[in-house]
């Protein structure tokens, strides 16, 4: 396997990971309008949670693009 084809093998690896930040994206967002429908009176709770929840998956993505230019630039 020449170098080119490991590569291009570890950098679809890494992009595998935003796929699943897009899932993972998803459900916390559709798990948090479902919540806020069901009681609207802890918004706020909920609210909070929320963001930090998409504040820690969206950090795993900049990770991953940031190793997928390392890998597609500098190796």
């Amino acid at each position: 396997m020449s170098d080119l084809a490991v590569k291009y093998l570890s950098i679809s690896i890494a992009m595998m990971s935003l796929g699943a930040v897009a899932l993972a994206l998803g459900r916390i967002f559709s798990e948090w309008i479902s919540s806020v429908a069901r009681n609207p009176g802890a918004r706020d709770a909920v609210q909070q949670i929320g963001f930090l929840g998409f504040a820690l998956t969206e950090a795993i993505a900049l990770f991953a693009l940031i190793l997928i230019m390392i890998l597609m630039f500098v190796i």
